[in-house]
């Protein structure tokens, strides 16, 4: 299609809802809006559903979720259209979120292990419940696939899941190579075609960055130490995310004004300091920026351009940008 939508996560205080097109981005970088909403409450993750025309977003106060719609071709508006209420989920932290079209449009939502569900979004069934005892924190879930659950404890467990078994045990593996102390999140890449291998790269609040496979993720097979700041002021807009189209690239941002890129197919597990192969410093040179630096709440890649990355800051800012490549660097 013509468009993209802005899937950002932790995006502090953001009430609009917008659908921009960016395939035929010019050179200016210019937005063109073509549908738009309100929100009565701050957004912190939007996610669309594949296949269909919704989106689903989470933010405080509790870890309810927004269904939104989008409307036909002949109107500008997203619709809000139901809400996914949860058991006890007053005074929790915001519902972390991710989406599939496998049997249903899924919602995959929850903010501590004891309280994942998975619920069906146009009919607000609930198709999966967590009934472990455990009440970690969550930094991250993803779906691997229709039956395949990965959760991020903020304390650094991971968690592997398989939602045709909801009885058996669900706890975050032991996981030597993150540290007591730190806050962590994760990203997940794309394993080579036919191929079981899926790359996961998980981040602290003290840069540390720690690389695992899901086929054995309590496993450290690199690490490395990034050249920003530490500790992270907020480690909850910690991001780190896998480049679709470039092997072993992946991007940083939640520490300061920036976005740092980094070349991982050489990383050993020494975990010695790495070296930025680009910085993306645009957020930090805003309007007043200098009286109250603004932080990146979160960034992507672009799903189709290899080098072109989406970033937001927490002074409003949005930027879409390009980082020259290096000789011999990612790809």
């Amino acid at each position: 299609g013509g468009g993209s939508w802005l899937d950002w996560s932790s995006f502090r205080g953001f009430s609009n809802l917008y659908y921009s097109g960016l395939s035929g981005l010019c050179s200016e970088r210019d937005f063109k809006v073509e549908c738009g909403g309100f929100s009565n409450r701050p957004v912190y993750s939007l996610k669309p559903v594949p296949d269909t025309s919704l989106l689903v977003t989470s933010g405080p106060p509790d870890t309810s979720l927004q269904v939104w719609q989008v409307s036909a071709e002949d109107s500008d508006v997203i619709k809000s259209v139901s809400t996914i209420s949860t058991e006890n989920g007053t005074g929790q932290t915001w519902a972390k979120i991710a989406t599939i079209s496998a049997r249903a449009p899924w919602v995959l939502h929850g903010s501590r292990l004891n309280n994942i569900q998975i619920t069906e979004v146009e009919s607000r069934k609930n198709s999966a419940s967590s009934t472990t005892p455990h009440s970690e924190e969550l930094s991250g879930l993803a779906f691997l696939d229709a039956n395949t659950l990965l959760l991020c404890c903020a304390r650094g467990g991971l968690c592997l899941a398989d939602v045709r078994q909801p009885q058996s045990p669900l706890e975050a593996a032991s996981v030597p190579w993150a540290p007591c102390g730190e806050r962590w999140c994760m990203g997940v890449g794309r394993g080579p075609q036919g191929s079981d291998s899926q790359p996961i790269a998980c981040l602290s609040s003290r840069g540390r960055l720690t690389l695992t496979d899901i086929r054995k993720i309590s496993e450290s097979l690199a690490s490395a130490k990034c050249k920003v700041p530490s500790p992270s002021s907020d480690a909850e807009f910690l991001c780190v995310s896998w480049a679709p189209a470039l092997e072993g690239c992946l991007a940083v941002s939640g520490f300061d004004g920036t976005v740092h890129v980094y070349d991982a197919q050489s990383w050993d597990s020494s975990g010695g300091e790495a070296e930025p192969i680009f910085v993306h410093k645009g957020h930090a040179f805003g309007p007043g920026s200098s009286r109250n630096p603004p932080l990146v709440t979160v960034h992507m890649w672009h799903p189709q351009k290899p080098r072109t990355l989406l970033s937001a800051a927490s002074d409003g800012s949005l930027h879409v940008w390009d980082w020259v490549q290096s000789c011999g660097k990612c790809g």
